[in-house]
């Protein structure tokens, strides 16, 4: 025997609007923070602790907005000083703008409501951002081990003092940029991608101030490329992770702060849930995760809503998942996995 609850955001006042839950119907479905129905199969509402992210939009507009001063001033001061080196580092800061453009809008695009299309809204986009941010940032920092191994090869002139002073206007612009996503980037991929981009530019940029003055000391122009070389790599060992992560998330892959085996075990410990089987995770977006699962249970049908209740409240407290989709089975009937459809869960 198995039992449905349907858990659906709705606007205040739509209770009234509702038939009386069906238990006849074969899917529970319940949501963090939206409705349920109650015991006597009437709409009610459950609030779980899965919270919107934060919005950044005011941090997109001042990163943005310094970044785009920033290129006019060294495009300015390029053409006064005949540098093609602050010319090339004006073209390359163009990138920045072009990242950050890319996880403003998929953030702005995250916040839009569903659709019948796109019934999840269009979330996954912030996936997509923080992927092509990773992308983008390795492109251009192969571009610069490209001219720093050249270098090596045809040393030239090392940029002057006017490069160095820009220099330090880039930290400050990128570093301060970088800054208005750390926090955001510990629990946000798209937010994580572009405060990486900023910090591996202030960070290029301080190791332009630094060889400038070593060269200065010791006029060993060799450092240059060295120096540039040994930051690219930190910032490929950074961007890695991202890349990788990013595209575990596009692939559906289980977030990487969620163990399936420490939540097939929580859902276990429910009271009442014998076994589960066809549990799957996979992302919505960069800080939403949706989940499925059959929980086989000895409890009497009149106490599934119970069960639905605390099965949800737990993801969402303990494993930050706000979408949660149950079919509860009474044992001896769960419904046989295929080898192809099989998701996690000791009894496939």
């Amino acid at each position: 025997m198995t039992e449905n609850m349907h858990d659906h955001a709705h606007p205040a006042g739509h209770d009234a609007h509702h038939p009386p839950c069906s238990h006849e119907e074969e899917h529970a479905h319940t949501h963090a923070g939206q409705e349920q129905c109650d015991e006597n199969g009437h709409h009610g509402h459950h609030h779980g602790h899965v919270h919107e992210p934060a919005s950044y939009g005011a941090a997109f507009l001042i990163g943005v907005t310094l970044n785009v001063a920033y290129i006019i001033a060294e495009t300015i001061w390029g053409l006064m000083a005949h540098s093609l080196s602050l010319l090339s580092d004006a073209g390359h800061n163009l990138s920045d703008v072009l990242g950050l453009g890319a996880a403003w809008l998929a953030h702005s695009l995250a916040k839009r409501a569903p659709s019948i299309r796109f019934t999840y809204g269009l979330k996954r986009s912030t996936i997509l951002s923080a992927l092509s941010n990773a992308v983008l940032l390795l492109l251009v920092t192969g571009g610069i081990v490209w001219e720093a191994l050249t270098r090596l090869m045809h040393p030239g002139e090392v940029a002057g003092r006017v490069v160095m002073l820009v220099a330090l206007g880039g930290i400050v612009v990128n570093g301060g940029t970088a800054l208005l996503f750390m926090k955001g980037g510990k629990d946000d991929l798209n937010m994580r991608g572009a405060f990486l981009h900023m910090a591996a530019d202030a960070l290029m940029s301080l190791a332009v101030v630094i060889t400038g003055l070593l060269i200065m000391l010791t006029g060993w122009t060799v450092l240059d490329p060295i120096v540039s070389l040994v930051v690219c790599v930190s910032i490929i060992a950074g961007t890695w992770s991202l890349l990788r992560a990013s595209l575990d998330m596009a692939l559906d892959g289980v977030p990487e702060r969620i163990n399936p085996d420490q939540v097939a075990t929580s859902l276990r410990a429910l009271p009442g849930v014998t076994d589960l089987h066809h549990l799957h995770i996979w992302p919505l977006s960069t800080t939403d995760t949706a989940l499925t699962v059959h929980l086989v249970s000895a409890t009497p049908a009149e106490n599934h809503d119970t069960l639905l209740r605390e099965a949800s409240t737990m993801l969402a407290q303990r494993f930050r998942i706000g979408h949660a989709t149950f079919q509860i089975e009474a044992v001896g009937d769960a419904y046989p996995c295929g080898a192809s459809s099989c998701g996690i869960g000791a009894s496939c």
